[in-house]
């Protein structure tokens, strides 16, 4: 019998939360409604088959013998872990062809590489008709990228890809895996991403030393106060701290949680007029404070800021690169997507890209 079936997963952004997940923190994601979709049909018997709208070049694998991740594959190492971890579980893998395709701009930070991770084990899954828990697939997941794509990320991209809800951020602890879906409906007003297209290379070196100093400033803090994470530091807890540059790194984890927590509340009380201003307050701190934005992101964010319309906006994700986020009245959006645009490419000789989403569900089957 002929195979035909379809799917979608969708890509995410942090909306407030920023580098918490690695200190104990809260993080607020939402899935966004650009991502990558996937036709399933037959294969012949014995391989799989991925072919990409994006890219010309297609990848044939012999099930019975698939390789370990290698730069030749490109963009297929990343379905082809999940279908090599799947194995290595014990299932017997469908002989099948996956065509994608992608609304995700690539290298933007809006996690292309969860959609397809968790996009391409619920397709075998489904196939299989094996019962599908969503913690369990995030976490599948994120292991198939750290130890297959050899990439040590939390566990909020797939996660939220995978437990997105429409019109809902997801509230998650990163360490315990509990969450919530917080109301995140905007009304007159549109979820604006703002795609800085400007590559993000400094993000591993940057990544790492802010962990360093985190785990740093958490460690001389430990010698005085009772805390197991940094996010659970207070305020007064800096003053223990000499080093400048440590107090500023442990200073923006402690004021995000606060804006975290804050955002909750304004989001279900549907004040979307102050949660605006928390993200403004977070794109500063991590300016100022937690320095991982940049020229392209601040141009962006204040730009935005100033704009008649804009409740709020702020980068989103590692930083240095990738994209900002804005809150939008939706009869604003041309003269606010012009005018960031044109001030844009004034500022930095790049241009920007303006995309309209909205939080959606995570993800699941086209059709029956």
């Amino acid at each position: 019998m002929a195979l035909e079936r379809k799917y979608f997963a969708p890509g995410r952004v942090n909306l407030i939360g920023e580098h918490l997940d690695y200190n104990g923190g809260l993080v607020m994601p939402c899935a966004i409604e650009l991502g990558i979709s996937a036709t399933v049909t037959n294969h012949t018997e014995g391989e799989i088959k991925f072919t990409s709208e994006a890219h010309a070049n297609e990848f044939h694998f012999q099930i019975s013998a698939l390789p370990e991740s290698q730069p030749k594959n490109e963009w297929s190492n990343y379905p082809l872990g999940i279908f090599k971890h799947l194995q290595n579980e014990g299932l017997n893998l469908p002989s099948i062809a996956i065509s994608f395709a992608s609304n995700l701009p690539e290298g933007s930070g809006l996690s292309s590489s969860a959609a397809i991770e968790v996009l391409t084990a619920y397709i075998v899954q489904d196939l299989l008709e094996i019962q599908i828990d969503r913690k369990q697939l995030a976490q599948f997941c994120q292991k198939v990228e750290n130890d297959f794509i050899g990439v040590k990320c939390g566990i909020m991209d797939q996660f939220a890809v995978a437990n997105g809800k429409k019109e809902h951020a997801l509230l998650l602890d990163c360490n315990t895996l509990n969450y919530e879906h917080i109301p995140f409906e905007l009304d007159d007003y549109s979820l604006l991403i703002l795609n800085s297209k400007k590559p993000r290379s400094l993000i591993k070196s940057a990544y790492n030393e802010r962990k360093a100093s985190c785990d740093e400033a958490l460690r001389l803090l430990q010698q005085h106060a009772p805390i197991q994470t940094l996010a659970e530091a207070r305020m007064e807890h800096l003053l223990l701290l000499k080093d400048e540059e440590l107090i500023k790194r442990a200073r923006h984890v402690i004021a995000e949680q606060l804006r975290v927590n804050l955002s909750k509340k304004m989001l279900e009380n549907g004040d979307l007029f102050t949660f605006g201003k928390l993200l403004n307050a977070s794109h500063a701190s991590l300016k100022d404070d937690f320095e991982v934005s940049g020229f392209e992101l601040d141009t962006l964010a204040e730009t935005a800021q100033e704009l008649p319309g804009c409740l709020g906006a702020r980068m989103t994700g590692a930083g240095f690169g990738g994209c900002a986020i804005a809150i939008v009245k939706k009869e604003s959006i041309p003269a606010f997507s012009e005018v960031v645009a044109t001030s844009y490419t004034k500022a930095t000789g790049m241009n920007c890209e303006v995309y309209e989403t909205f939080a959606c569900d995570g993800v699941g089957r086209l059709n029956n």
